[in-house]
């Protein structure tokens, strides 16, 4: 994603919500998620996000929409990176599955799986095959 960032100071939440492509309610749960994301708060209390906050979210958008990394495997993708973070947040990654290049394939890969979790049944409860 290759997305012009125009040269000003501050950004405002619907600013940065038409540069991201997402709604200001997941740009507010990010900041929930992501102590890195912290926009100054005018007088009125509108957020204005820093140049370097729209870069953070314009990665994580990246990362959590296009290559569907969970919220703690960007937080830890991001914390590698040497972006810091919140460590009572730190979770262990979970990096989502490659997809099936074969959608024939799903159907063996799951009756592979029975296979081995009645196998795993049988061999708690004692029997043998």
């Amino acid at each position: 994603m290759n997305v012009e960032i125009p040269d000003k100071l501050y950004f405002k939440i619907g600013e940065v919500s038409k540069l991201a492509g997402v709604p200001p309610h997941v740009l507010r749960y990010w900041e929930s998620e992501f102590s890195a994301i912290r926009p100054k708060r005018a007088n009125s209390k509108q957020r204005l996000y820093r140049r370097t906050d729209v870069e953070l979210i314009l990665k994580l958008k990246e990362l959590l929409h296009e290559q569907r990394y969970t919220i703690a495997g960007a937080r830890k993708f991001l914390s590698d990176e040497g972006v810091p973070h919140d460590e009572s947040l730190h979770e262990h990654p979970v990096k989502p599955p490659a997809r099936h290049p074969d959608p024939n394939g799903v159907p063996a890969t799951l009756d592979r799986i029975k296979r081995e979790l009645r196998a795993l049944q049988l061999l708690l409860q004692g029997k043998d095959r």
